[in-house]
């Protein structure tokens, strides 16, 4: 399959099962029981191997987290446009859409990822959700709220995302980041929302292997 063509709906359903999130059960959400065997099937479908792990494909804290700050606080989103960044699974898009979020977007730079939030957006009732590509190159949208749940989990990436979230607030729009004390977060810059305590997998079947403090952080 060439890799610039959409990945199927089908693709996402056979190689993952519903489950709910043990932080947001009211949401359903496609996850892989076996990581490994999703990469495999996803070098079979592009004829290539994956750069980068199925981040589409678990339930990661931050977004666990920012998902349950929404639907507990629905006046954060409720009729307003959102962009959720970094998507993934597109948890914290279907959160927002059902906590009355409109328009929603999704970005993910993972085509994989695109196929899931359409998935998951079925499965929970909710869309159209709007899903788009990489747009840390770009001037921020002109949206309400941006949500972004785990972004920050390499100083690489956090020296891309931090800059454009920034720019965001500036332009006007409430920025919101979901993360569970990954050391590329400027605390010291953010102001805390919400702390929760979210049984985490690392996207890895079985029993959780820890709980980690994860904190909805504002930017003032």
């Amino acid at each position: 399959m060439p890799a610039d063509r959409p990945v199927p709906a089908s693709f996402v359903r056979e190689h993952t099962r519903p489950d709910r999130p043990s932080l947001v059960p009211e949401v359903t959400l496609h996850v892989a029981d076996d990581v490994v065997a999703l990469w495999e099937a996803i070098e079979a479908e592009r004829g290539v191997a994956p750069s980068d792990p199925p981040f589409w494909a678990a339930a990661w804290p931050g977004g666990q987290a920012l998902a349950r700050f929404v639907l507990d606080q629905p006046e954060t989103v409720a009729g307003r446009s959102v962009l959720d960044l970094g998507a993934g699974s597109g948890l914290v898009a279907v959160a927002a859409a059902l906590a009355g979020a409109a328009p929603v977007t999704a970005s993910d730079v993972d085509p994989f990822s695109h196929a899931a939030v359409a998935v998951n957006a079925e499965a929970n009732g909710v869309g159209p959700i709007a899903v788009v590509g990489d747009v840390l190159g770009e001037e921020p949208p002109a949206v309400d709220v941006v949500l972004a749940g785990d972004v920050c989990y390499d100083r690489e990436m956090s020296d891309r995302v931090l800059p454009w979230l920034l720019a965001a607030r500036a332009r006007g729009a409430e920025v919101y980041l979901g993360d569970p004390g990954r050391p590329y977060v400027p605390t010291d810059r953010l102001t805390a929302v919400a702390r929760l305590d979210v049984p985490d997998t690392e996207g890895s079947p079985g029993p959780p292997t820890q709980i980690r403090r994860t904190t909805v952080w504002r930017l003032p």
